[in-house]
């Protein structure tokens, strides 16, 4: 690439993400094919995997990759603190001027790489990867992923209508993120919510690698539920929304006993009273445990924890 003074100016760097839980036997191949696509669009290539907590030869084997290749650099947390603590971490320890965040198991494609950094020279600061389809998951993960997403949109208004991790953030828009104070992280959802321009970009999910998924329908839910309580207060307003409906449905029916009893028609057994016990009781019930989930999250803001703990980096000669 010249100027029009006629000097070449430098490739700029960039940063590719990967966390990896246990993906021993598929990290040769898929840094290979990151590392290529990258430098095939005129860029300078760093792949930044941070391994967490895994408990297979992960760690060993990166170590072979990082000495025989400067270009690869790797993490080493110290427990397994989980995919949105081991992206933080690599978004952390990135140094190129765009940064792209993709899964280690070789389901989103390295092909589409050039795809995003173009959009990203285009002068966008976020490119989303936006899946065709889920035929890769289950039918009760692909239902499950779907009405998270939907719900999540529909809650706190960031559209993540079949978006992914797979999505590259440019210098701005990585260090703003790394600057938000919160300790529940949420990359997709942040991402998405800073309001930098935002491309998106469709991909077909490839088969894994090798291995299986090691996220489960509980795992979902668990992520799912943990997610929308960090990033809105809309759950405790749908509490409240409940109570008012059930106010209403008693009003109603208070009017229909006064009624009866005014037209001298007697109210026989407690099937009325036992409904409302039992319908107050469940709104209760559910007020107390959405109540519950916010204070276990204002507990967990309050310890302000790090987020993970790094016990080993793997430096290329960029930071020599």
């Amino acid at each position: 690439m010249s100027s029009p003074t006629g000097t070449s100016q430098p490739e700029p760097l960039v940063s590719v993400v990967i966390p990896a839980f246990n993906e021993s036997s598929g990290l040769e191949r898929l840094s290979s094919r990151v590392i290529e696509a990258v430098e095939s669009c005129a860029c300078q290539a760093e792949l930044v995997v941070v391994d967490d907590g895994s408990t297979d030869d992960t760690w060993a084997r990166l170590r072979q990759l990082s000495a025989a290749d400067a270009r690869i650099r790797g993490v080493s947390l110290a427990r397994n603190f989980g995919k949105e603590a081991a992206v933080l971490a690599g978004l952390d320890e990135a140094c190129g001027e765009a940064v792209i965040v993709m899964d280690g198991d070789g389901q989103h494609p390295p092909e589409q790489l050039p795809a995003m950094i173009e959009a990203w020279r285009a002068g966008v600061d976020i490119v989303e990867g936006v899946k065709k389809s889920r035929a890769d998951q289950s039918w009760p993960a692909r239902l499950a992923s779907r009405l998270f997403n939907r719900i999540f949109t529909r809650l706190t208004g960031v559209d993540l209508t079949e978006a992914a991790d797979f999505r590259l953030l440019s210098r701005c828009a990585v260090d703003q993120l790394l600057e938000l104070p919160e300790r529940a992280f949420f990359f997709r959802g942040l991402s998405s919510w800073m309001g930098y321009p935002t491309a998106r970009i469709e991909f077909e999910t490839a088969p894994r690698d090798s291995g299986q998924s090691k996220f489960g329908l509980f795992d979902l839910a668990r992520y799912a539920l943990r997610n929308t309580i960090a990033f809105t207060s809309a759950p405790l307003q749908l509490v409240t929304l409940a109570g008012l409906i059930f106010a209403l449905f008693a009003v109603l029916l208070g009017l229909q006993t006064l009624w009866q009893w005014y037209s001298g028609q007697a109210v026989e057994g407690f099937t009325t009273v036992i409904l409302l016990l039992l319908i107050h009781g469940s709104v209760v019930m559910i007020a107390l445990g959405v109540i519950g989930q916010y204070i276990a999250q204002i507990h967990h803001e309050v310890k302000k924890r790090p987020h993970f703990i790094v016990k080993d980096r793997l430096r290329s000669g960029r930071d020599s």
